[in-house]
């Protein structure tokens, strides 16, 4: 069964339970489809800003964004359980001979390098959930411009934790660690324009 098919509280016990999944990765997620469904909110309120039509173009965009992002989030937060079982399950694997060892460690590879992906597109989407909220909160109903905020807030929450997953799983030098740098990079910019402050994971 999907982790969001699950009631709002029965997820949220999930995560509190001593498992290791679901973890970060998946609540990271979570945190940037909330993000992109606050986002679609204010996109799709009938009063713009101003209520120019220029406005209203931009909210669609915005809108078309957000949903697309969103969707993509809400199947990262199963895709990331999935991937950090399959962790757990390489590691479990025998040992007790050369044999037993060589067999192992293309499945450790493997399955810490779909590790590292999965949370390297949910920080990729969370930056593209902040750009939304940064275009709902200059173009949308002003009453409605601090659930915009709290989108933006929580998309930098989600790309933060989907960025820590990324560094855990890799060593230094990797590319990963430096794609989820310009992530960061870029979604710091974006929380500076809206007047937020946000501290590089």
């Amino acid at each position: 069964m999907s982790l969001l098919g699950l009631a709002a509280g029965a997820l949220l016990d999930r995560l509190a339970s001593s498992d290791p999944t679901p973890g970060g990765g998946s609540a990271a997620a979570w945190a940037g489809a909330t993000g992109a469904a606050l986002v679609c909110m204010v996109a799709g309120m009938d009063k713009t800003r101003t209520g120019a039509p220029d406005e209203r173009a931009r909210l669609a965009a915005v809108l078309a964004s957000a949903t697309a992002a969103g969707a993509r989030l809400r199947a990262l937060v199963d895709e990331d359980t999935a991937a950090y079982d399959a962790v757990m399950a390489a590691y479990k694997l025998p040992k007790a001979t050369d044999e037993e060892k060589a067999a192992r460690k293309p499945v450790i590879a493997s399955a810490l390098a779909r590790a590292t992906a999965v949370p390297l597109e949910t920080a990729l989407r969370c930056g593209e959930v902040l750009a939304a909220a940064a275009g709902a909160a200059a173009d949308g109903n002003p009453n409605a411009l601090s659930d915009a905020r709290t989108a933006a807030a929580l998309a930098w929450a989600g790309l933060a934790g989907a960025v820590e997953n990324v560094t855990i799983n890799t060593k230094d030098g990797d590319p990963a660690r430096a794609r989820a740098a310009l992530l960061v990079a870029d979604a710091q910019a974006v929380l500076r324009g809206l007047g937020l402050a946000a501290q590089a994971p």
